[in-house]
């Protein structure tokens, strides 16, 4: 017995060692105070309890940094931010890491059980649209929301440190979520078929630079069309008038369309690296050669 189950561990350590992929979110352990790019930022929704709250600062890491930031969101941020009800109850905490330029927006959903409506690719492409950008966000929760108050969040961090997000920018990413939630929800479409479809009409607005709503409608129809989604007229028209929003406003779509085929990229790119592959099928055979061994090794 005791020889059976030193096999299986064996063979679980060497798994491990040998053929799973070191991937994950970006490291937001202690480095030290970065001077130059301020503390991280802990925004807790007001509604937590004492216990909630704790539980939530462990989920988010808090006490891996030296010093953080710390505010509380409620209804009345939601409603001075995004015009919602200032009588909701907040729930949805969030944590931001500031980055240097040009490092990209990192979202991580760190209770996905939790946040039932909102996907990360969801919450990046409202960021995005919004302005934020080069942050690392980690989106916790600890008890089932459908977790749009997190964006309340995010924007009271950025107006508490005296970064001023513009106004109108943060309340059409506020409709942008809400569309992609509502969408998804009565639809019954994917929540990554939502966000590739958000994703890829704001690359035709960055390459086509639409100047009428006719234009833009034609770019909605079009994206729904390549992406095979049927949406209804009353759908349709939501986002006709969402995008048609943006355009007006002052967005550098060039810029967000870079960072969303960053964002859609990386995978891509890894499934065409060859060098990838051959690494992964070397440390197959490593696997298989080294657990032969072993057990040639039990019976000599």
């Amino acid at each position: 017995m005791k020889k059976c189950m030193s096999i299986w561990v064996f063979i679980t350590v060497l798994f491990t060692a040998f053929v799973v992929p070191s991937t994950g979110f970006a490291s937001t352990g202690d480095q030290g105070i970065n001077e130059k790019l301020g503390l991280p930022i802990v925004v807790y929704g007001e509604a937590l309890s004492q216990s909630q709250k704790t539980d939530v600062a462990e989920l988010l890491e808090v006490n891996q940094h030296d010093q953080v930031d710390e505010f509380t969101v409620n209804g009345q941020d939601l409603a001075n931010y995004i015009g919602g009800n200032p009588n909701s109850n907040m729930y949805s905490s969030v944590k931001i890491i500031h980055k240097d330029n040009d490092a990209g927006l990192n979202i991580e959903i760190v209770t996905p059980d939790n946040i039932t409506q909102v996907s990360k690719e969801m919450y990046t492409n409202a960021l995005l649209t919004a302005g934020v950008e080069n942050a690392d966000v980690l989106v916790a929760s600890s008890v089932k929301v459908s977790g749009h108050s997190a964006l309340t969040g995010i924007y009271k961090a950025y107006d508490a440190k005296g970064v001023k997000l513009d106004e109108d920018r943060m309340q059409v990413a506020s409709e942008e979520l809400d569309i992609a939630t509502d969408i998804a929800e009565e639809e019954g479409i994917d929540q990554a078929k939502i966000s590739e479809l958000l994703t890829e009409i704001k690359k035709a607005i960055a390459e086509q630079d639409p100047a009428t709503k006719e234009e833009v409608e034609q770019i909605v129809q079009d994206q729904l069309q390549s992406l095979n989604i049927e949406l209804s007229p009353e759908d349709r028209q939501r986002l006709t008038d969402l995008f048609d929003q943006m355009r007006s406003l002052n967005i550098d779509f060039d810029q967000v369309k870079t960072q969303l085929e960053d964002l859609t990229g990386n995978l891509q790119d890894l499934i065409n690296d060859d060098g990838f592959w051959k690494s992964l099928q070397t440390a197959v055979q490593n696997f298989f050669t080294s657990l032969s061994n072993f057990v040639k090794s039990l019976f000599n």
